[in-house]
Order: structure tokens, then C-alpha cells, then sequence
């Protein structure tokens, strides 16, 4: 159902001005599109009416050309119902190598996400697993010039009917749609006076969090709570980063649009002890729930889940890496998408509920001093190396969170989930 057909509150004034506002954001704090920069921007097709207005501001802040790739649902459900076995291992290298090269030319990256988080439900999973490895193998030269953070890139969401009706399944499609618009609306900060002032104002807080522990260069993070007692040790020259960041080439950009996390880098081989998932996790059309794992020197040598633990299985027998983690991430319990009291069933938003930890690829921006150091280097200093990126909540308002220096000295960071201090 497009925004516009709909009846109520799709149809007012006052949603066309808050999609307006969200195109802005998305634009201008989220990309901040830099005059005649070109933009890459991928989206469900559902999206169209906020592609619209991002492409729109993005031409007004400067953008030399906006170039567009749709993705339907329905076209890859059909891939999964009727494609030959052997073609499951097959991926648009074509595709990936010709975004890559934009990249490199200095084109910007916009993503819009909203998917139906459940659409694989149901599929044969050795063939989403297969077909997910062989896309992640092939987009890893654009992903990797994502996660050195060389370009300007930002993720925003639009509503979709599928995805509406997955967070909001006891009511009718067009009233899910309108409650999922009206909270991505509110936690993406758009409902004050002047959203883009208060997203100012948001950054500045996050960034002297992020300055406060990269000033005391902790060694490690320890979460403790229910099921939880996990020490986290930091990589060699890691580096907290929040909010807005500057680019490699030279934007202040906002990655994610809503945020509500300050993270870095852990130590690939410096992760001991056990933790519990605090929320479920959506993941190639499944709901993982009730995670439990350990980890010894940075691996996880047991794992269980309440729910989805196959799915779970498949995704730590990736490759090498997938058993470790590429970050770790401190967000308050007190945040507005925690406080909404919603699964949203997508990262962007979950994953700024609680604190969290993510399997797989480390964010090199996350390091100091990494020009000219080839992935053994970093290897070396403890940034681990993966096809898949997957956060998993870990925090809740039960966790505790200690800091420890390099001699055991013990800071408290979070207590119940909120941040001791200001920092």
C-alpha cells in the first residue's frame, strides 16, 4: 500500500511533512552529500515515496547525479521458489565490482532499508545460507571501503506494508503502517522544532562519550548480569566512535539515522566468558531468540538458542571469523527506541535498544593508525576478518558494565543499563 492511496494520517499534511524531514535528515545530517558528489542509493521498492524525497534534498545540497537500485520482494521469493539448486552459489559479482568502483570514484552510499524481515520464513535455509555467502563474498570490495568508512554512507528506514505487519501483527495493514511510520519517525529524532538542531545537539553528546574512553584507553569490557559474564578485551589501538563521523574523504557524515551507540573495536582473540542475548535477533527471514554462548580466546566454543539455533549454527559456520567479534557497542537502556517498547525486527533500530555485540567483520575506522597496514597487520592488533557484520543485543536495564585498564583496575561504566556518568 503506497502512502499516498492510503486513508488518515497516510494521506495528511502532517505525514507528508514528516517524510519530507526524514528525506532531509537522510540527505543532509545523515549523507551531508558534498557538492557534485555522486550518490549510490539502494531501496525496497515500497520506499519510493521517501527515495523521492531523498533524492530531492540530495540534488538540493549539491549531488551531481542520484542513481537508484530497487530490490522487490516478491522477485526474491521467486528466486528461492524456483531457481535451479546449483544456482544458489551464484551472485551479481557484475553489480558489486560496478558499486565498488563508484566508491572508489568518491560516490556517496545511501541505503533505505525495510524489507519484510520474515520473507525467507519458510525457504529451503541451505539455499538462503549459500545464496547469502555468495552475495556477502562478492559485495566484500564495496563492503570493505564501507567499513574503512573511506566515502560518506548513511542507512535510513522507510515503513513497508510486510514489514508493518511483522511488528505490529494484531492490527490491520494500514494501521501497522501508520504505527510504524509514526515510530520511526520519533526515534529518528524528527518530532521537535528543528530536527536537524536536535540531531546537532544528540551528536554532541555522543561524541563526548566516545572522547571520554578513548581518553582513558581502556583494555577491556565486562558485562554482568543475568546469564551474563563476559569480558571483552579492546584491540591494540582501538578507537571509540559515535554518531557523526568524518569520512575518509574528508564528510561529516551520520551513518545511521536513528543512533544511539557509541562502539569500537574488540580484540579478535581477547573475548572470555558467557552472555545471553537480551533481544531476539531477525536474520535471513528468522527470529534467533534466548542466545546463550561461550567464548574462549575470542571464539565461541558452545552456543544454544531457544529459538532459530540452526539458523544460528549456520551463521557461526560462515567462515573463520564468524565465531568472533568485529564489535562491541555501549547504547542506555534509557534510549528512546528501547523506551518505545518495540521489536522492530531490523538492526538499524534494534541494535540502538541496548548494548550489543556483532559477529564478524571488524570496522577498521574503529582503529588508529591503520594507513598502510595490510588485514595481517590488523589481524595482528586484533581486528578480526569476516564475510558477515550480525549485532546482537546483549544489554538490558540488568547488565552491568566495568571497565578495566591494562592492570586490572576495575571503572564502573553502566550500572542497570544506564551510563554512570556523563562520559
Amino acid at each position: 500500500m503506497a502512502p499516498g492511496k492510503a486513508g488518515g494520517y497516510l494521506a495528511s499534511a502532517e505525514f507528508s511533512t514528516m517524510l519530507d524531514r526524514l528525506g532531509a535528515v537522510a540527505a543532509r545530517t545523515g549523507l551531508n552529500v558534498a557538492p557534485g558528489q555522486q550518490v549510490i542509493l539502494t531501496a525496497p521498492l515500497s520506499a519510493v515515496p521517501l527515495v523521492r524525497r531523498i533524492t530531492e534534498h540530495a540534488y538540493k545540497a549539491g549531488a551531481s547525479l542520484v542513481t537508484t537500485f530497487y530490490s522487490d520482494d516478491e522477485a526474491t521469493l521467486a528466486r528461492y521458489k524456483y531457481a535451479a539448486e546449483p544456482t544458489f552459489d551464484t551472485a551479481a559479482g557484475w553489480l558489486a565490482q560496478g558499486m565498488a568502483d563508484g566508491f572508489r570514484a568518491g560516490a556517496a552510499r545511501m541505503a533505505v532499508t525495510g524489507s519484510n524481515p520474515t520473507l525467507l520464513a519458510g525457504q529451503n535455509p541451505d539455499h538462503v545460507s549459500r545464496a547469502s555467502r555468495a552475495a556477502s563474498a562478492a559485495n566484500r570490495p564495496a563492503m570493505e571501503i564501507i567499513t574503512n568508512f573511506d566515502v560518506n554512507w548513511c542507512i535510513v528506514a522507510a515503513a513497508t506494508p510486510a514489514w508493518a505487519c511483522q511488528v505490529f501483527p494484531d492490527m490491520p495493514e494500514e494501521q501497522a503502517l501508520e504505527a510504524l511510520w509514526r515510530a520511526i519517525f520519533s526515534v529518528s529524532r524528527l518530532t521537535g522544532a528543528d530536527p536537524v538542531a536536535d540531531w546537532a545537539a544528540h551528536n554532541a553528546i555522543l561524541h563526548r562519550r566516545a572522547s571520554a574512553l578513548n581518553d582513558a584507553r581502556y583494555a577491556a569490557l565486562h558485562f554482568s548480569g543475568p546469564g551474563t559474564d563476559l569480558t571483552v578485551g579492546l584491540a591494540d589501538g582501538h578507537d571509540w566512535a559515535a554518531g557523526s563521523e568524518m569520512a575518509g574523504n574528508g564528510v561529516l557524515c551520520n551513518p545511521n539515522i536513528p543512533t544511539e551507540e557509541v562502539f569500537t573495536t574488540p580484540h579478535r582473540l581477547k573475548v572470555e566468558g558467557t552472555v545471553c542475548s537480551t533481544k531476539p535477533l531477525s536474520y535471513q527471514g528468522s527470529l534467533i531468540d534466548g542466545i546463550q554462548v561461550r567464548f574462549e580466546q575470542g571464539r565461541i566454543v558452545e552456543m544454544h538458542a531457544t529459538r532459530g539455533q540452526e539458523t544460528l549454527m549456520r551463521v557461526l559456520d560462515t567462515d573463520e571469523g564468524s565465531r568472533r567479534l568485529g564489535e562491541v557497542a555501549l547504547v542506555p537502556h534509557s534510549s528512546p527506541i528501547s523506551q518505545s517498547g518495540i521489536l522492530f525486527q531490523n538492526t538499524l533500530f534494534d541494535e540502538n535498544a541496548a548494548s550489543h555485540i556483532a559477529l564478524g567483520q571488524a570496522y577498521t575506522k574503529c582503529m588508529l593508525d591503520t594507513q598502510g597496514q595490510d588485514e595481517a597487520a590488523l589481524a595482528a592488533r586484533g581486528a578480526n576478518t569476516s564475510l558477515i557484520h550480525i549485532d546482537w543485543m546483549i544489554g538490558s536495564g540488568a547488565i552491568d558494565v566495568d571497565a578495566l585498564t591494562a592492570d586490572g583496575t576495575r571503572a564502573p561504566l553502566m550500572r542497570k543499563g544506564e551510563w554512570v556518568s556523563d562520559v
